[in-house]
């Protein structure tokens, strides 16, 4: 292998595939990324895989000599991102003599304008192949859509890896597009993202899987740094594959059952109020210093004789803290008690100027919804609180 390259495209797709190497590797060979210099398209491939995710991606090169190699991810990425702008080359000293690999694995030298460097890498037999999807379905979906409905899900997955399914969200097909679902067990998620025909090219399968959070979150940064407006995706019972442009994204999929969350969702409300975000978003994140040192607790109520909410703590030995915002209200007077981060991490995803919020009784589920093109539902369980 021998190639030129710009500093800038090798360490900003380092950094791209470097997100799926494994921080545990079973074996020395995944915590390598895999290069793949193609003389005959004049392209570098990059690819890591910690054998639940792996990411690929490619950009131009002059290849003089193509030829596969691993090289440890953390050693290449932290040299080349501390290395000037400009040109590098990259060789492994393969075409100047027949055996380039000893015990110690194959050297392999970069240079830039003043300076150079060498590393030991390993061949690429040894590499896992990225999964391909031969027989499972596929679709070609907006990626607008895709980012919308991500950014405005996923905060709500579960972190906590013991609970594995609701580390996920939910993908599913609907009449007219696609949803989105996420839930940690006190809070759910529901975004649904119209599939325009312009967006969308032939009929969607019958998408019903869930994906690991971790692998999402990688799809809204690839995307954004792209400019694909349709993605492809291939899924099979264990896998799903996202492709666009130069890039792609394989991960495996959650196998166990969903909850069946659309039956938590309440069909009529006792209480209505509907406010303006920002306002309530500023007052919960001040009310919030206070919570914070307590129980991440505030109280809610509800009064509709000020057409108004007021927000309330009350921590002992800490302080207190009170908070009144304008609102429209229909329904009796209630006094109702959140966890204050579950409500700011849902307002910040939404970015209507309104939202409605709706609840019947001080225990049963509250519905946040944006007043505005985005079709969403947050659902946040009332936290209960002695007298």
């Amino acid at each position: 292998m021998k190639l030129v390259c710009t500093q800038s495209n090798l360490s900003s797709h380092l950094s791209l595939v470097s997100r799926a190497v494994s921080s545990r590797p079973s074996h020395p060979i995944l915590a390598n990324v895999l290069l793949n210099a193609d003389q005959a398209t004049q392209r570098v491939s990059l690819s890591a895989f910690d054998l639940s995710l792996g990411i690929q991606t490619s950009f131009p090169a002059q290849v003089t000599t193509g030829g596969t190699l691993t090289i440890p991810a953390k050693l290449l990425g932290d040299i080349v991102s501390r290395l000037p702008e400009g040109e590098l080359a990259l060789d492994d000293g393969a075409h100047d003599r027949s055996g380039n690999e000893d015990e110690g694995g194959i050297l392999v030298t970069l240079k830039y304008a003043s300076g150079k460097y060498q590393m030991r890498g390993l061949g690429a037999e040894e590499f896992p192949e990225l999964p391909m999807i031969v027989d499972g379905d596929s679709a070609q979906l907006s990626a607008e859509a895709m980012i919308e409905g991500l950014r405005s899900a996923l905060f709500a997955a579960s972190g906590d890896e013991t609970k594995q399914v609701l580390t996920g969200v939910h993908l599913s097909v609907q009449d007219d597009g696609l949803e989105f679902a996420a839930t940690d067990g006190h809070r759910l998620a529901v975004v649904q993202t119209v599939a325009h025909p312009d967006d969308v090219s032939g009929a969607l399968p019958k998408l019903d899987v869930t994906v690991p959070a971790k692998a999402l979150q990688e799809v809204i940064k690839m995307l954004d740094r792209g400019s694909s407006s349709t993605v492809a995706v291939k899924f099979d019972p264990g896998q799903i594959v996202f492709e666009w442009a130069e890039q792609r994204l394989t991960s495996r999929l959650l196998e166990a059952q969903y909850p069946n969350y659309r039956q938590l969702i309440p069909r009529q409300f006792a209480h209505n109020v509907t406010i303006d975000r920002k306002g309530l978003l500023s007052g919960l994140e001040r009310i919030s210093v206070i919570a914070d040192q307590h129980n991440n607790i505030v109280k809610m109520s509800i009064m509709p004789e000020s057409q108004s909410i007021s927000l309330s703590v009350d921590a002992q030995d800490v302080g207190s803290g009170q908070e009144t915002i304008a609102a429209q209200i229909t329904g009796e007077g209630m006094d109702v008690a959140f966890n204050v981060k579950y409500l700011i991490e849902g307002l910040k995803v939404i970015n209507t100027t309104e939202i409605q919020i709706q609840l019947n009784t001080p225990t049963s589920p509250a519905i946040l919804s944006p007043l505005g093109s985005l079709k969403m539902t947050y659902l946040v369980m009332p936290v209960q609180v002695r007298s």
